[in-house]
């Protein structure tokens, strides 16, 4: 692979520092080529396979947004569904915008928290939304943020094989992760 120049490099270097802070986006590992099935797991029992074959929609309280966040729609679903990755997740505000590919750098507001209400990172509390290439994020979120397009709002539910198995600063290992994301813009 050669090394990036001028300005592939400079745009490298402004993402990467972009990323500072937000903890709750980075993937673990350097991001991998981007034909990749973005599945990751830990080893556990019940095997993942198990797991995602019994997967089902589940009720859930429609989220409390933070300040700075735009409003969710009316007929917002009262349930998370699950992909057929285990990605749990419900669409808050529809948009006909543009919608993102792993190509593509967005700029997002995002909360990010535990299943106690635990929040461990939040682009609204640093009043300014996030700036991230979309393959440099877990693969979880790949997955939803391409489900919405700009202007839209989606709540993703991560289990905890699929985020962080071993933790992060924040995270305990193999904690659910729950975000609201809203897609300011994709570039």
């Amino acid at each position: 692979m050669k090394p990036l120049t001028g300005v592939a490099s400079v745009v490298g270097i402004l993402c990467l520092l972009a990323l500072t802070g937000c903890e709750g986006l980075r993937d673990p590992v350097p991001p991998t080529p981007v034909k990749r099935d973005p599945v990751e797991t830990a080893p556990a029992d019940p095997p993942l396979s198990e797991i995602l074959k019994d997967l089902k929609p589940k009720q859930a309280d429609l989220p409390e947004l933070p300040k700075g966040a735009g409003p969710i729609d009316d007929d917002a679903p009262d349930e998370l569904v699950p992909t057929e990755r285990g990605l749990y997740y419900r669409i808050l505000r529809k948009s006909n915008g543009r919608k993102p590919t792993l190509e593509n750098s967005v700029v997002a507001h995002y909360r990010g928290w535990l299943d106690d209400g635990t929040q461990f990172d939040s682009s609204y509390d640093r009043g300014q939304p996030s700036p991230f290439m979309l393959s440099g994020v877990i693969p979880r979120w790949i997955e939803g943020l391409q489900l919405i397009g700009e202007g839209g709002m989606i709540e993703l539910e991560v289990p905890g094989r699929m985020a962080y198995p071993e933790g992060r600063p924040g995270i305990p290992p193999n904690s659910t992760l729950h975000f609201i994301v809203e897609i300011k813009e994709v570039k």
